[in-house]
């Protein structure tokens, strides 16, 4: 709804350093977004007025509203916006831009990596990663579906007993994912992001199994996956323990709250192990104990510079 709209906008001007000037003079700004109209509703409030009130005064609204949508009734005038731009007493020249605006993502380029898997520690952010790449690069997205395992509360509260049913529904599971989606590429997405890489689940049955049951584990787990493709490019997210104490606690997971910082640097060290006897060229290690990828763009620019360069 249009305060609701509002206050985003704010928001954002707020977070690209907009300070609004008390005596409401122009000023230079790093960002400055209105609200123009909102479908035909005529608004008048303290905060907020619809349609923008200098609208018929400023030829710079009025001759791309002319070449986008000249037959928009102005709601409040009853007039069409290409008659308001013929009417209008602005004579400030508008001058077309000879280069077109570019979408930074346009500076990277993932089409040679067919399969990318995001690795890292839990609360790492890889599920945020790869979200986002696949949305941005229009890959095709592939997310562990660890919340369906029924065995992954249990194994917090009594990891002994539980342990080695829930190795084993993730090998089933992540096993049958991997086939489904890896083997059946989306003809008009040549590229699969996924947030986990099969391997994963030796990296993790090796810290929570008994010696006997993980070598039976790792004699299923190579039956399964000899078949299955690799990533074409393995990123793992580094994030120091603190910082990933800080995420898990942050996202309120009732089954994880309990988990200690020993776990978090096993499996780190567990991830390190593997990565260790792979081929360099396809791993990337980025250090994101610093970047907040989520809510800070540049951040999320610079992984991606890190991946591509």
């Amino acid at each position: 709804m249009p305060e609701k709209l509002l206050e985003t906008i704010l928001s954002i001007e707020q977070k690209m350093g907009r300070i609004r000037s008390v005596n409401n003079s122009y000023t230079a700004r790093p960002i400055d977004i209105d609200i123009l109209f909102f479908d035909d509703q005529l608004i008048c409030s303290e905060n907020l007025t619809i349609p923008h009130p200098e609208i018929p005064n400023r030829n710079f609204i009025l001759e791309p509203f002319k070449c986008i949508a000249p037959d928009f009734v102005h709601p409040g005038l009853n007039k069409r916006m290409d008659l308001l731009w013929e009417e209008t007493n602005d004579v400030d020249a508008i001058i077309e831009v000879p280069e077109a605006l570019k979408n930074p993502i346009e500076n990277f380029n993932i089409s040679a990596f067919r399969y990318i898997a995001i690795e890292g520690n839990i609360g790492a952010g890889k599920t945020s990663l790869a979200t986002q790449m696949a949305k941005d690069f229009s890959a095709k997205l592939m997310l562990e579906r660890f919340k369906e395992n029924p065995f992954l509360p249990k194994f917090y509260k009594d990891p002994s007993r539980f342990a080695f049913p829930l190795e084993m529904s993730f090998l089933a599971d992540r096993y049958q994912q991997l086939l489904d989606d890896l083997t059946q590429y989306d003809l008009f997405k040549e590229n699969v992001i996924g947030d986990y890489d099969g391997y994963k689940s030796l990296i993790f049955a090796k810290i929570t199994l008994q010696e006997e049951e993980y070598t039976l584990y790792k004699k299923l787990f190579y039956m399964m996956h000899k078949e299955l493709p690799n990533p074409d490019l393995y990123i793992y997210l580094y994030q120091n323990t603190e910082r990933l104490l800080e995420n898990i606690k942050k996202r309120g997971r009732d089954f994880e709250q309990d988990i200690e910082a020993n776990y978090l640097q096993k499996i780190n060290e567990g991830y390190m192990e593997f990565i260790r006897s792979q081929a360099s060229d396809k791993i990337k290690i980025i250090d994101i104990s610093n970047l907040d990828f989520v809510n800070n763009r540049e951040d999320y620019l610079s992984i991606l510079k890190e991946i591509t360069r």
